[in-house]
């Protein structure tokens, strides 16, 4: 009766493949060390057409920013011409500036946002 050799396991990356006492292989993981994701800063930019009431009143709604944070940040916007209204990672960020846009089409006004890397 013929028997088989025993078969090598796999090469697998990211583990270690290490024999004890009896021979045998032990498998260990190495553990990876990931990095967290990059995020964005969702930024308003100012013009002269949308009324400020009505930018309070998205980052209230898109922004989750009470009255007087969303009052600053509308005060920023229209004295340095942009103002940041919260840091996300890209997808979200992403969504937020699709958010503002549609709403600002839809209420007729100009506004415009976008999102850049935190640095």
């Amino acid at each position: 009766m013929a028997t088989q050799p025993p078969s090598i396991p796999p090469v697998v990356p990211g583990v270690r493949n290490t024999p004890d006492e009896g021979g045998s292989l032990v498998l260990e993981r190495r553990r990876q060390r990931l990095q967290p994701p990059r995020m964005y800063q969702v930024v308003m930019l100012n013009d002269d057409f949308t009324p400020m009431e009505f930018v309070i009143v998205v980052l209230q709604e898109f922004f989750g920013k009470n009255r007087e944070a969303a009052t600053q940040i509308m005060l920023k916007i229209h004295l340095d011409g942009r103002g940041v209204c919260g840091v996300f990672s890209q997808d979200v960020a992403a969504t937020k500036v699709e958010q503002v846009h549609q709403a600002a089409h839809k209420a007729g006004h100009p506004l415009q946002a976008t999102f850049e890397p935190v640095e």
